[in-house]
């Protein structure tokens, strides 16, 4: 068996935790607060991560894809969410989706994303999301996910290795943050140029 769950080291997410209601509650009370600016700001928290994976030698590119029914879709080349089994071989993915990220969120000094808005996690994206679908591809397996609100609807569903390692996330903000701003390409090519050891598409799918 694997290392027990109960000695794994704490670095980004509590591996002990697996959805935080009250988090996910206090987030969607407050969505002016954690999303400034709407659906861009939320592109930025999801793509901070592919940013993360790159800055540290992970993957290098990253494609954002805007779609007719307002979902956008952020994918990655990284290594995929750390994803182990514990001690009775139960498999058990990092909680970013439905916990706080314990580098930023209750930090007054957490960094600045590109918009110059406050970086608190992709639990943030995933609060305030009616839907978001957390597809997962890593070493030792690849999987998929349904959350509603941060809260997962599915299980993992295993899907088939294709040998490429990698994060996507797919997701549909609340329609009042939808409506918030209106997204353009040029404004999210200029958010993004400060990411500079990432490369980064952006698809625009809105006129199809």
């Amino acid at each position: 068996m694997d290392t027990p769950r109960a000695f794994w080291r704490n670095t980004t997410h509590d591996w002990a935790s697996t959805v935080d209601l009250d988090h996910l509650a206090h987030i969607r009370q407050s969505s002016a607060a954690f999303a400034p600016g709407g659906t861009v700001h939320l592109i930025l928290e999801v793509v901070a991560y592919a940013a993360d994976e790159a800055e540290s030698g992970n993957g290098r590119h990253c494609r954002i894809t805007l779609f007719p029914d307002g979902s956008v879709a952020v994918a990655d080349d990284g290594r995929g969410t750390d994803t182990r089994r514990d001690e009775h071989g139960h498999i058990v993915k990092k909680p970013v989706m439905a916990t706080k990220d314990l580098r930023f969120f209750d930090h007054f000094d957490a960094p600045s994303l590109p918009d110059a808005h406050v970086r608190r996690g992709m639990s943030v994206v995933a609060a305030l999301s009616t839907w978001l679908v957390h597809t997962n591809r890593r070493l030792n397996g690849s999987w998929t996910q349904r959350y509603e609100h941060g809260v997962p609807t599915t299980d993992l569903q295993p899907i088939a290795d294709d040998s490429m390692t990698g994060t996507t996330v797919h997701f549909l903000p609340d329609e009042p943050l939808r409506k918030a701003d209106s997204i353009t390409v040029d404004d999210l090519a200029r958010c993004i140029q400060s990411w500079q050891h990432l490369s980064i598409q952006i698809e625009d799918r809105r006129g199809t």
